[in-house]
């Protein structure tokens, strides 16, 4: 999806590709909604959709072009997500009132929301969380790509957000710590969030660079990645690679050891 242009919103691809490929495979049913707070983060879940079927491959082309239904930044008419924002702060809001709606309506469904680490600066982010203990919405999971990376540079520059588990704790949350490139955490963390009575939050540490570190320089800003074609067809090979790899080693698709970085 980036290739065309050289640039986008690769970072995020590469830090929550594996949250999503979680929630997708073991967690998210047709009944559930899913709030994507960061709007960006749209592209993971056009993969993400392509893989499960909900999104035609070909569409994939057509990323960021006007017109298309694939917007580079998640909008109202996103195919797959029951709602996304641009301001970022707002999407557990959202998710706390349809996972209340829902608790009111009778429905067993579950609310997941997506959540960039930098909406820990967001005041309503916590008025949010407050709510959402309060009324015991065990049906609410929120997924926090906890990537070190905002557009102003790393979020521990701009604001300490640490102690994150500590934080989400106090507030009455159900909190899971994982290495966000870990599929079997991941499963498991999400698997024990489902279980709970209470708001649970799987804290993900991802990384904007994982996966093509070694084709992209540390430097590289993660939030909006440009690539050459150079490094486009380098990471092409790389991960066609990695994918015959893993299929020769692994058991059975979608299994990762800890501390890979896959």
């Amino acid at each position: 999806m980036v290739a065309r242009e050289g640039f986008g919103y690769l970072g995020q691809a590469l830090s929550a590709a594996e949250i999503f490929a979680a929630l997708y495979l073991d967690a998210l049913t047709p009944d559930d909604d899913l709030v994507v707070s960061p709007g960006h983060y749209a592209i993971v879940h056009y993969a993400a959709g392509v893989e499960i079927g909900r999104i035609d491959p070909a569409e994939l082309v057509t990323y960021g072009v006007d017109g298309s239904r694939l917007e580079s930044i998640g909008t109202e008419g996103t195919p797959g997500l029951t709602a996304t924002c641009g301001s970022l702060g707002q999407g557990l809001s959202v998710a706390a009132g349809l996972a209340l709606g829902a608790r009111l309506n009778g429905s067993a469904k579950r609310v997941y929301a997506v959540v960039s680490d930098g909406e820990m600066e967001e005041g309503q982010t916590w008025e949010a969380a407050l709510f959402s203990a309060h009324h015991g919405l065990g049906n609410l999971v929120v997924l926090l790509d906890r990537n070190d990376s905002q557009v102003d540079g790393p979020t521990h520059q701009v604001t300490t957000l640490e102690p994150v588990t500590d934080k989400w704790t106090a507030f009455g949350w159900d909190v899971h710590a994982v290495d966000g490139h870990d599929i079997g955490g991941l499963r498991a963390a999400l698997g024990a969030a489902q279980r709970s009575a209470r708001p649970s939050v799987v804290v993900a540490e991802t990384w904007t660079l994982s996966g093509l570190d070694h084709l992209l320089p540390d430097e590289a800003d993660g939030h909006f990645l440009k690539v050459t074609p150079e490094q486009i067809e380098a990471a092409r090979a790389h991960l066609t690679e990695a994918e015959r790899d893993a299929r020769t080693v692994a058991p059975a698709p979608w299994t990762s050891r800890k501390g890979e970085r896959a």
